[in-house]
């Protein structure tokens, strides 16, 4: 089958470069409306359509893509009363972006192979601004087969796509990811903090870390909170990070394996969500800490 007609299902932050790229590379696409308004309309004004419902998605879409926040809700979008296996047609394909947990992922997949519908993982690294350039990155669980029908799709949107296994696989990566990405983010911000209740130069630590070993993606990003006060370098809201640790510890503790760190960096996120930092993007556990360490910004 070759894809002509894209469904898209969360038109958001991530969401909003995808759609742009799809419809850029000259792909029909279809686009769930949704309350916040300003990408639903963007991606009209570029040729989009708006659906109203799930079920005009899935019977209007050879592929549907699914941009949102976890699991709860890829599972009522996928099995819900209204849900795309409901009112999808056979031969469908599903395309999970978001980040979920992997044992929803398989109980998705049997369900849906019930109806002749393929369901795949294909969760994203990097942020919004790459979303925007179409340089993402995927990783997919499923079908090797399946991947080269869909690439033509994700290619408009990905610059690095690594076919990880079978279904599921994609998602187990990607909270893998997550974990040492937000890791590296929580350990950043802890000594950011202890240099600034020690006075350090700010530029000198950027200059000495990014130069030697101690060198990250995170704390490249995260320096620039008390440098300039710029948490747009990671755009990802505290919340959603909670959210994808407590996956992963989930996922570590099914199989079973002890994992002592990805706890403590769990509750960081839980600390900074509980003392009302939830919503901001995740370089701002910095002004919680220091706010901790009885530090004036």
């Amino acid at each position: 089958m070759t894809i002509k007609t894209v469904g898209l299902i969360g038109v958001g932050l991530m969401g909003h470069g995808i759609g742009k790229n799809i419809l850029a590379k000259g792909f029909k696409l279809n686009v769930l409306a949704h309350k916040n308004r300003a990408p639903v309309e963007s991606l009209v004004s570029m040729g989009a359509h708006e659906a109203h419902t799930i079920a005009e998605i899935a019977h209007a879409s050879d592929m549907v893509i699914l941009v949102v926040t976890g699991t709860p809700q890829v599972e009522e979008i996928v099995l819900g009363e209204e849900g795309l296996l409901k009112h999808g047609r056979e031969g469908l394909i599903i395309a999970d972006c978001s980040t979920a947990e992997p044992s929803s992922t398989m109980r998705i997949v049997a369900k849906a192979a019930e109806h002749g519908i393929t369901f795949m993982d294909t969760p994203m690294t990097r942020t919004p601004n790459e979303a925007e350039a179409g340089k993402l990155g995927l990783m997919v669980g499923g079908e090797a087969a399946i991947l080269e029908m869909i690439r033509p799709v994700l290619s408009c949107f990905a610059e690095l796509i690594v076919h990880t296994g079978a279904v599921g696989t994609g998602h187990q990566v990607k909270l893998l990811n997550n974990f040492l990405s937000l890791g590296h983010a929580a350990i950043a911000a802890e000594a950011i903090t202890v240099a600034a209740k020690a006075g350090v130069d700010m530029k000198a630590l950027r200059e000495v870390i990014m130069g030697g070993g101690a060198s990250s993606v995170m704390f490249g990003r995260l320096i620039n909170v008390p440098l300039s006060d710029d948490d747009t370098q990671l755009k990802f809201a505290i919340r959603n990070a909670r959210k994808d640790l407590r996956y992963y510890t989930n996922m570590t503790e099914q199989m079973p394996v002890a994992s002592f760190m990805a706890e403590q960096v769990h509750q960081t996120y839980v600390l900074a969500d509980t003392l009302g930092y939830g919503d901001r993007y995740v370089p701002r556990i910095i002004d919680m800490m220091m706010k901790l360490a009885g530090i004036e910004k």
